[in-house]
Order: structure tokens, then sequence, then C-alpha cells
């Protein structure tokens, strides 16, 4: 990794909200560095602030302090289309039009590198197809957004971050809707694009035990602060047997996940 320059690096950043006079900070100091062909996942308990870090990450809001670069270019410098360009991103978001097919949708993905007229080239549509056929959703793809359910919403969502081929893939719990077979069928995606696409992908996730057996990093928001290391790393470590606050949850090592004493 020293040979290589980060594709994201985060120095002292604070984030929360600022409104009128008053501050609210969710968390500070937090520092770590991200590079290509790495699976992160973003863990912590409800309310510790993972979606507002991933807000801040992907430009949807501002620091409250810090510094983040983005290809050692300081990301609020990015003009919005080519912002767009870097950094995927798919959030807890309300579809603004119900009326838009599958199809539509993951086009959307293409716009950064359209023309005015929005016209899809052969690259754009091949893009988009691949998209389609990672993700399983090319039976839906004349469906109405509206007529699918939460999991396959939540598929065509990702489906249309890949069609827009960035370097950063920032996903806020992707996995929300999906059934065991399907969580691990995504995760194993994730991975995958990482691999073979040399895609680094950030994605906050509830699904503890499947995070810590796929990634290869981990960021842990806890309220003592945030610790980034590798899972290896961190699994031998204390800090995710420290992460409840509740003497009977443990974490295994040996099995990689976390355990209910009777």
């Amino acid at each position: 990794m020293a040979d290589l320059p980060p594709l994201l690096e985060v120095k002292n950043l604070a984030v929360g909200y600022a409104q009128k006079a008053n501050t609210h900070t969710v968390a500070s100091a937090i520092n770590f560095q991200l590079y290509p062909n790495k699976l992160i996942s973003l863990l912590g308990l409800n309310g510790i602030g993972k979606s507002t870090l991933l807000r801040t990450l992907s430009g949807v809001q501002p620091p409250l302090d810090g510094s983040i670069h983005l290809n050692n270019k300081l990301l609020s410098s990015y003009s919005r289309s080519d912002l767009a360009a870097q950094i995927s991103v798919v959030l807890t978001e309300k579809i603004p039009n119900n009326q838009l097919t599958v199809y539509e949708l993951v086009a959307l993905g293409r716009i950064p590198y359209t023309d005015w007229m929005g016209a899809l080239t052969a690259l754009d549509k091949e893009k988009i197809e691949t998209a389609l056929s990672v993700t399983e959703t090319r039976d839906l793809r004349d469906k109405k957004v509206g007529q699918i359910s939460d999991g396959q919403l939540q598929k065509t969502l990702i489906a249309r971050a890949i069609a827009q081929d960035t370097p950063l893939i920032i996903l806020d719990e992707p996995s929300t809707h999906l059934d065991l077979y399907h969580k691990i069928s995504l995760f194993r995606l994730l991975k995958k694009l990482c691999r073979t696409q040399h895609k680094c992908i950030l994605f906050s996730t509830h699904d503890m035990d499947l995070a810590l057996q796929l990634s290869d990093e981990l960021l842990l928001m806890r309220p003592q602060g945030l610790i980034h290391n590798t899972t290896a790393a961190l699994i031998q470590g204390s800090e995710l047997q420290d992460l409840f606050d509740d003497p009977s949850i443990r974490f295994d090592r040996e099995q990689k996940r976390f355990i209910l004493d009777q």
C-alpha cells in the first residue's frame, strides 16, 4: 500500500450537523485512508453516526472540521459532475419517480458520461447491461420501480451504482430488506467487484457476522472514537469484544461472530 497513493484520505474529520447558531457533532477525530481493491465494512451501534459519516464522505453534507481528499484532491473542490464520475452512492433514499422502469433507474448511473441530451452510447448500454446482470435484476428491467419489492429496489439501486462505474462506491445498509441468501450473494458480489474491477467499496451494515467473514478492512465506530484496521487484526484484538456494552454478548474469535450467552 505504501507504493500507492490512497484513493480516499480523511484527516481529523468531524461530522455532524450545523443548524443556525448550533452545531451538533456526531463524531470527531476521524482519520483513515482507503485504497482500491478493498471491501471495507463500517460497523457500529445504531445512532453512532454511520450514515452521517457516509453522507459526509460522499459530499452530500459538509464536514464540520478536518479534510477529505479524493485522489489527492480536496473533496469540496470537485464539481458535482466530476464527483459523480469518482463516487457512486446508495444512501437511504426515496425514489422521486416511481414510474421509472428498473432499466431507466439503472441508466441514471450513466448521466456523468452522457451528452447534454442524455443519449446513451454503446458503452453506456454495455455498462447498464453488465450492472443488471451481476445484480440479477435483468428480469425486472421493464417493471416500474413502484411495482417491485423493497429488496428488488435495493438491488436496482446497487445496479445503478455499478453502472456509474466509479473507483469508489459508498453504500448505506445495502443488505437491508434482503433475506440471508441474497445478503450473502450481495456481499460476494461486492467482494468480486473489488477484486475484478479494482473498486474500493465502503458500506455500512448491521450484518456483522457476514461483514467479518468477507470484508478486507473494518471501520469501527465507537463512542471512544473510530478505529480502522484490517478485519484480521480487529478480530484478534479486543475492540470487537468491547463493541457492545452488554456482558451477555461476547465475540468469538474462532467463529468470527458474536454470541449471546444464555
